[in-house]
């Protein structure tokens, strides 16, 4: 965070930390209490969007480690959000609802070894090439789900409510304060992790890979630990979106879902640890508008195609990229840093 005028920092580790001064505390405090009594006072459906926002939140962070601060581009996240959703749904099933403390982090990581496969070929390949493997790992994974008996197939299998002890995730209420405990832990990770030798070795492969390799930074080791990264956190997802939905098939993973997914990072802001946060409450937030618009659409224009106002959220969507990477290529959190440079924002600085 950046700090007011005449503040300074007198030890490395200070200088270091997040959190620097008493306001940032305060502020940080006061923007925890506000998220986690939100259950007391939105409605249902409003928590189960906020749910969704929270779902989403962990696998764009993941992304955004791969994209972002990596440079590697991945258009098959769904494919891989699949893998943890399965694994957990599979776990869960074979054990009980009480085992989620075990399929959570096993979801994780055959998310993140099934990443590791498809991550091979960007030490030959990037760019466009890398992300047309992506997309044939995203309609192999889908494939496999369902051929596979122990996946349900093209029916699909049902997921138990997620259990913790005596405690059970069966409402939407509950079920917000472990899939917000699990995104804000994610977005700490994050942070952090720019902040490590890992992160700025991931900047310097993003940069100029060449460069990165002549300084000494092993290019296949980083570029792989960036997809086990990146893929873990999307099994993580994956694993929480199972347990919200309570029943998984390959439809909630389409190549549309990555592509979205694409277009949160980067409406939100490639390489910051507050873009995917701004990418995905907006993209969701504009999903539930969208919802309420199209009837009244349908409703005013009556002469329209049939299912010509359900195709509005597409085009909307696409049309929001096509804006900000013409107007904003930086995302929103690049117009929050000229917001808040502009107002003197200090506290709010990251």
């Amino acid at each position: 965070m950046g700090l007011p005028c005449g503040t300074r920092n007198f030890k490395y580790d200070t200088d270091m930390a997040i959190l620097r001064t008493r306001t940032h505390w305060a502020l940080f405090i006061l923007l925890l209490a506000f998220v986690f009594t939100l259950p007391l006072y939105l409605p249902n459906r409003w928590i189960g969007v906020a749910n969704l926002i929270g779902i989403t939140l962990v696998a764009a962070t993941g992304l955004n480690i791969l994209i972002g601060y990596c440079g590697q581009l991945s258009i098959g996240h769904a494919g891989f959000i699949a893998v943890g959703a399965y694994t957990s749904a599979i776990l869960t099933n074979a054990l009980g609802g009480e085992w989620f403390m075990l399929a959570l982090p096993a979801s994780g990581i055959m998310a993140g070894l099934v990443g590791l496969i498809f991550g091979i070929p960007s030490v030959r390949v990037k760019g466009f090439y890398l992300a047309i493997t992506t997309i044939a790992g995203q309609f192999i994974i889908i494939w496999v789900i369902n051929h596979w008996g122990i996946t349900g197939g093209f029916v699909g299998i049902k997921v138990p409510y997620a259990t913790i002890g005596d405690l059970i995730f069966r409402t939407q209420a509950s079920q917000f304060y472990l899939i917000m405990g699990i995104a804000a832990l994610s977005t700490f990770f994050a942070t952090n992790l720019a902040r490590t030798r890992v992160g700025r070795a991931f900047v310097a492969v993003r940069d100029n890979d060449l460069a990165a390799e002549v300084m000494g930074v092993n290019l296949f080791s980083y570029k792989l630990l960036a997809f086990f990264i990146g893929c873990f956190f999307a099994g993580i997802a994956g694993s929480l979106l199972a347990h919200w939905i309570g029943f998984m098939n390959a439809e909630h993973f389409t190549l549309t879902e990555s592509i979205l997914y694409v277009g949160m990072i980067i409406i939100g802001g490639l390489g910051t640890t507050i873009g995917p946060i701004f990418g995905v409450i907006f993209i969701r937030l504009l999903d539930q508008g969208l919802l309420f618009l199209t009837p009244a659409i349908e409703g005013a224009i009556p002469a329209l195609p049939s299912g010509f106002a359900t195709g509005i959220a597409p085009m909307l969507f696409g049309l929001t990229i096509i804006l900000f990477l013409i107007l904003e290529p930086r995302g929103i959190a690049h117009r929050w840093v000229l917001f808040k440079a502009a107002y003197r924002l200090w506290p709010f600085s990251y």
